[in-house]
């Protein structure tokens, strides 16, 4: 769990960030690498303030919540952070499409599903849980059981059933390419890494805790400049 002293850092710096950004779209940016950064962005491609704001105000309430009830918890979490910062990519590229958001969005779900199963293993060895609340509950899985890093066929149950939803947002998006821009396919490139992983941990049974599932993958960077000669996602 984590301690009081924690919270207060962290709630400290999403204070921080909300202030910063609100001084950059009042133009009178803090002087720092960053910010200056930030702000050259906003004034260049016009960033929409409300991406920064969600994503933002999403990390503050996270803190607050020590589980997620279900996985309609984990995709707003998602969209209002990932999808939100892929939002912001795209505007940082001159492209404002109905289609590429839309793509976007379902890419920001698969991603954020993606990490919350990637970070699983870490966070049980913090004795904390995130996966929905609900979806134990069904297949008869426990926090501790998680907590003690014991798979079996139960528990693989829960992982194939979050594993499918960000395999279900993942297709979603692709099942959009045709409407969206080439020029925003790049932006897309962060479907390579979460499609391997699902790959992964197809192979792995949806043992959450198979070591297979925690190398790095060392071909990554030939894979990203595969996809992204294929001009796909």
């Amino acid at each position: 769990m984590e301690t009081v002293t924690e919270k207060m850092i962290a709630r400290m710096r999403m204070q921080f960030w909300k202030e910063a950004i609100d001084d950059i779209y009042d133009k009178s940016p803090r002087e720092s690498p960053i910010i200056v950064e930030l702000y050259r962005a906003f004034v260049t491609h016009n960033l929409t303030k409300r991406w920064f704001k969600r994503v933002i105000d999403a990390r503050e309430t996270s803190l607050n919540n020590n589980s997620n009830r279900s996985l309609s918890d984990v995709e707003e979490y998602a969209e209002n952070t990932s999808s939100s910062l892929l939002y912001l990519t795209l505007e940082s590229m001159g492209i404002r499409n109905v289609h590429a958001d839309h793509a976007a969005s379902h890419i920001g779900k698969a991603q954020g599903i993606v990490t919350l199963l990637r970070a699983t293993p870490y966070h049980a060895s913090k004795r904390r849980v995130y996966l929905p609340m609900e979806i134990l509950i069904k297949h008869g899985v426990s926090e501790e059981q998680i907590i003690r890093g014991k798979s079996d066929k139960k528990l693989s149950d829960v992982i194939f059933e979050i594993a499918s939803q960000a395999h279900m947002q993942l297709e979603m998006a692709r099942n959009l390419k045709k409407e969206v821009p080439r020029e925003a396919l790049s932006a897309f490139l962060v479907t390579v890494p979460v499609a391997n992983y699902l790959k992964k941990i197809q192979k792995a049974d949806f043992n959450i805790f198979h070591p297979s599932l925690q190398q790095r993958n060392t071909m990554l960077p030939f894979s990203l400049w595969m996809q992204s000669m294929k001009k796909s996602y």
